[in-house]
């Protein structure tokens, strides 16, 4: 146990675990999902994407600080939900395994934007010129990112990417800048315009929801969370749950600077979304370019030699390297824990056991980008995966809301009750969230009943 720092200093000490979310979403939300929306819509929706952004972190706090005050791993909280179970599990954690079956795709995305950004520096690595050799490189990726996480060299490289993150931050900053001195230049009417709520066209509706569940913090991203807070110590400096006022002070302390890591995260990724959007809405859009397929790196390199000049481009390519990797290992680093954390409770193996704990993260931590890079190979369109992957996002979301407002009101302590502007917070999280995920239930069954339409008259004649 330890007492929570009680200055500003003293707490920025203790922060990290939303800056490790930071690394694992910029790379596919924030620079493939946030782009394509912007050179889809342009202007229009960057309410949407900055809503995205600013409405989910509540939720994410609610549980945080359940992980806190009860010291519980993701999947054992979703254990002590109510409703029907299979096995061991309850029905949430079954749900969550199927959707991150279609998350996948948006991890095989990323891969493929790594390998595209070697591309740039290896001429003949394509699938039309010699797809063995491109497929070895992507395993080979893939493989690296295993031995990463497998061996233990996450911490260090985690540290160097959130550097180098930051440096790609300012050369963005660099090239927004710059762009107000060219023909792509933005206006203030335009700016203003982004910021009125407006529906987007029908034919980028599920892109703007499948942004919505990649933008700021995803579903998935928020179970990572806990991990992370659990392995900072917040719920050890805590100490077990009880009803003194020594625990209750030093748990009301360590989730004051679980708000601050949170909301300092918020803001950083909130920034580098809208500037990767506004880029996308002032050089994309006006030019009809969409990233798509293998010329994804090449399409998205134009945001920064149209602002800065052709000698950026290899800076860019570098900085996405960095920033597309780095959410590879952050990623699959709480990927392992969680996988392995669900398939306990689903029976397979005791959670206590620390052996066979560490072999099932180790076997998740090779299995998983294996899967990942062999969903690339076979579809070779890393936009259209990432921002297909973001839908079963937006459902997991749903997971997390019910978990969240589950945790508030059944399983809070009475010293832990929040004030009613959290409630309000909270609320609003919620309901903007399942709003989202009913209208991407909407749109899903129309698309099918217009699918099957014509099968059915066919087959009626």
């Amino acid at each position: 146990m330890r007492e929570p720092p009680t200055n500003i200093w003293g707490s920025l000490r203790y922060l990290g675990p939303g800056f490790i979310l930071s690394a694992s979403i910029v790379g596919s939300g924030e620079l493939i999902a946030t782009t394509i929306v912007g050179a889809e819509a342009g202007f229009m929706l960057m309410w949407f994407i900055i809503f995205s952004c600013l409405v989910k972190v509540t939720v994410q706090i609610e549980f945080g600080k359940h992980a806190i005050c009860s010291g519980e791993s993701t999947m054992a909280s979703l254990n002590s939900l109510p409703g029907p179970r299979i096995g061991k599990a309850n029905w949430s954690i079954w749900l969550w395994l199927l959707l991150m079956f279609g998350k996948m795709f948006q991890l095989g995305g990323i891969v493929g934007g790594v390998v595209l950004a070697c591309a740039e520096f290896v001429p003949g690595l394509n699938p039309e010129d010699n797809f063995l050799m491109f497929s070895l490189f992507t395993y080979l990726v893939a493989v690296s990112v295993s031995l990463l996480v497998f061996r233990g060299y996450y911490q260090l490289i985690e540290k160097a990417s959130l550097i180098m993150i930051g440096l790609f931050t300012l050369f963005t900053i660099a090239s927004l800048c710059a762009l107000q001195t060219t023909d792509f230049a933005i206006s203030i009417n335009e700016f203003a315009s982004g910021l009125i709520p407006r529906f987007p066209p029908e034919a980028i509706v599920l892109i703007a929801i499948g942004a919505f569940g990649i933008t700021g913090v995803g579903g998935d991203e928020i179970m990572a969370y806990n991990y992370w807070l659990l392995e900072k110590g917040y719920a050890s400096y805590a100490g077990p749950r009880n009803d003194s006022e020594e625990w209750d002070s030093r748990a009301r302390g360590w989730i004051r600077i679980m708000y601050l890591d949170a909301l300092l995260a918020m803001l950083a990724y909130t920034l580098m979304t809208v500037m990767f959007f506004l880029l996308g809405a002032a050089i994309l859009h006006r030019q009809e370019m969409v990233p798509e397929s293998t010329e994804l790196i090449s399409t998205l390199g134009t945001m920064y030699t149209d602002s800065l000049g052709p000698w950026a481009r290899s800076l860019f390519v570098v900085g996405a390297f960095v920033v597309l990797y780095s959410t590879l290992f952050a990623a699959l680093a709480a990927w392992t824990r969680m996988f392995a954390d669900a398939f306990a409770r689903i029976g397979i193996f005791d959670f206590g056991d620390e052996k066979t704990r560490r072999f099932y993260i180790a076997l998740c931590a090779w299995v998983i980008p294996a899967v990942w890079a062999s969903l690339f190979l076979f579809f070779e369109k890393p936009a259209l995966m990432v921002v297909l992957g973001g839908l079963p996002t937006v459902v997991i979301l749903v997971i997390v809301v019910f978990a969240a407002l589950y945790f508030r009101y059944r399983r809070v302590t009475s010293r832990m009750v929040p004030t009613r502007t959290y409630d309000i917070a909270l609320w609003t999280s919620s309901l903007a969230i399942a709003l989202v995920a009913g209208y991407l239930g909407y749109e899903l069954v129309y698309d099918l009943a217009e699918w099957f339409d014509p099968l059915i008259a066919n087959a009626a004649s």
